[in-house]
C-alpha cells in the first residue's frame, strides 16, 4: 500500500514529508504505456506532487506542478492535492535514455532545459503562481531550487523511481526535508550531514522500509504527526466530459451527430476513454436551444 507520512524534528525547527508511491507510479506507467526513462521522470514527479499536495492547508487546494523542457520528453504535468491523490501525464512516453557511464536512466537529459511552473489553487484565496528554470532536469535539484527561490524555504529534496528489467516499477518514492524560519545553523549543519549519508530513497523502499521508519532514521528525535494513503486518482468523469463537448460550435457538434455517429473523448491524465453516442450528443447539442435540436 502506498502512503506518505508528515513529520517533525528538533522541536519542530525541521519538518519532514517521506512517502512510497510504488504502487501508483507502477499504475501510471501501465496508463501511459511509458518506457523506462518517461516513467522515472514522471514517478518522481508524482511523488513530489504527493508531498507538495500535503503541504497545503485545506482539502479544497490543490497545486499543479508543469515541466516544459527542450528534451524528448517535453512536457510533464501533475495535479496534486491535500488528501493524497495524484495524477500526471507526460508529453512523450517513448523515451528511454540511459547514462553512457553509470548506465542508468538519464532523467535529466530526457527533461532538458527547460521551466518548472508551480500553480497552488488556493480555494477563496488568490492562487499563488512560481516559474523557476530548471537546474538540471534531474526532478529533485529542481524542486529544491523552486523552494528556495520562491518559497524562500531551503529544502532537501530526494525523489527516486527504480525500473524492472521488464519496465514495471519496482520502487518508487519522494523524501523532503525542509528548514522551518527558526531553525538555526546547528540544525542546518545536521541536515546537510543527514543528507550527504542519505542513500536514494528509491533503495530504501525497494529494501523494504517504511515512510513511518525512514523518516524516524534521518534524527534522533523525530515525531510522527501523521499517515495516510496516496493514490493515483484521475478528477475526469463522463459529465465533465459532456460539459467540454457542450462548449464547441453548433457545427463541429451536428458533424459528430450525422458524419461521425458518435464520438469518443480520452482523458489526457489517464487516458480513460468515454464514448457518445448520437443520442447523447443531442441532448447536448440541444441545450445550445430548441433551434439546434439534431433530427435523424
Amino acid at each position: 500500500m502506498d502512503t506518505m507520512v508528515r513529520a517533525l524534528a528538533h522541536n519542530g525547527r525541521i519538518r519532514i514529508f517521506v512517502c512510497k508511491t510504488t504502487e501508483l507510479v507502477e499504475y501510471a506507467r501501465q496508463r501511459h504505456d511509458t518506457f523506462p526513462t518517461a516513467t522515472a521522470a514522471l514517478g518522481r514527479l508524482l511523488s513530489a506532487g504527493v508531498l507538495m499536495g500535503s503541504m497545503l492547508k485545506s482539502d479544497q487546494e490543490k497545486i499543479s506542478m508543469t515541466i516544459r523542457s527542450d528534451g524528448p520528453l517535453k512536457t510533464i504535468i501533475v495535479d496534486a492535492d491535500h488528501l493524497g491523490n495524484v495524477r500526471g501525464l507526460v508529453g512523450n512516453p517513448y523515451v528511454n535514455l540511459t547514462n553512457d557511464k553509470t548506465g542508468k536512466l538519464d532523467v535529466g537529459r530526457a527533461v532538458g532545459n527547460g521551466m518548472l511552473n508551480v500553480v497552488k489553487d488556493l480555494s477563496m484565496k488568490n492562487d499563488f503562481t512560481s516559474s523557476v528554470e530548471l537546474q538540471t532536469g534531474e526532478i529533485g535539484d529542481d524542486l529544491a531550487y523552486y523552494f528556495l527561490v520562491s518559497e524562500q524555504t531551503p529544502s532537501a529534496v530526494s525523489v527516486g523511481v527504480l525500473v524492472n528489467t521488464d519496465a514495471s516499477v519496482l520502487a518508487s518514492g519522494a523524501l523532503i526535508i525542509q528548514m522551518m524560519p527558526d531553525a538555526d545553523d546547528a540544525d542546518v549543519m545536521i541536515t546537510e550531514n543527514v543528507v550527504a549519508h542519505l542513500k536514494p530513497i528509491s533503495q530504501m523502499i525497494h529494501e523494504g522500509m517504511t515512510p513511518s521508519e525512514i523518516a524516524l532514521a534521518l534524527y534522533d528525535d523525530v515525531e510522527i504527526l501523521d499517515e495516510q494513503p496516496v493514490k493515483f486518482e484521475c478528477s475526469c468523469n463522463k459529465e465533465r466530459m459532456a460539459r467540454a463537448l457542450s462548449t464547441l460550435e453548433i457545427m463541429d457538434l451536428k458533424d459528430m451527430i450525422f458524419e461521425d455517429h458518435g464520438c469518443e473523448l480520452t482523458c489526457h491524465f489517464c487516458n480513460m476513454t468515454y464514448t457518445f453516442s448520437e443520442d447523447e450528443l443531442r441532448d447536448i447539442l440541444s441545450l445550445k436551444g430548441p433551434d439546434h435540436v439534431a433530427h435523424s
